[in-house]
């Protein structure tokens, strides 16, 4: 599924719901505006990030979301799928990211990604883990 990300929205009234194809298209809005702050706001205070390849959390993560978000990569991603316990939703993406290198020139890099969402105290969902992982790493 492709998403159309460049409507015009409040990327800081975003909300994750319980439905994955909302999920995801979303996290895709949220993601290809490169606005990390905004895109940090779906995530718990205590969520984990694999989206700089390696685990972080707190300021760590908010940091390094925006650094990431601010070379201006571009994602598209389609649910593989999704199972719902409770509180809890697991969802699995195939993904298609679009970096630009040390060099400047733009590569892509195709995965799956792992993401566990929670339902918080106010009913709104947000991003729990988030783990994107590469087929095949850019050389």
């Amino acid at each position: 599924m492709t998403t159309d990300t460049t409507t015009e929205t409040d990327l800081y009234n975003l909300d994750l719901t319980d439905d994955p194809e909302v999920q995801n298209a979303v996290f895709l809005r949220a993601f290809n505006s490169g606005d990390g702050a905004a895109f940090d706001r779906l995530y718990r205070d205590d969520a984990i990030s694999n989206l700089s390849g390696k685990p972080l959390t707190g300021n760590e993560r908010t940091e390094a979301i925006k650094q990431f978000l601010a070379t201006g990569p571009s994602l598209d991603s389609s649910i593989k799928y999704a199972y719902t316990a409770g509180d809890t939703i697991l969802v699995v993406v195939d993904f298609n990211l679009e970096i630009t290198n040390d060099a400047g020139e733009r590569q892509k890099i195709h995965g799956t990604c792992t993401d566990v969402l929670r339902r918080v105290e106010n009913g709104k969902w947000m991003m729990a883990i988030d783990r994107p992982v590469a087929d095949k790493l850019p050389v």
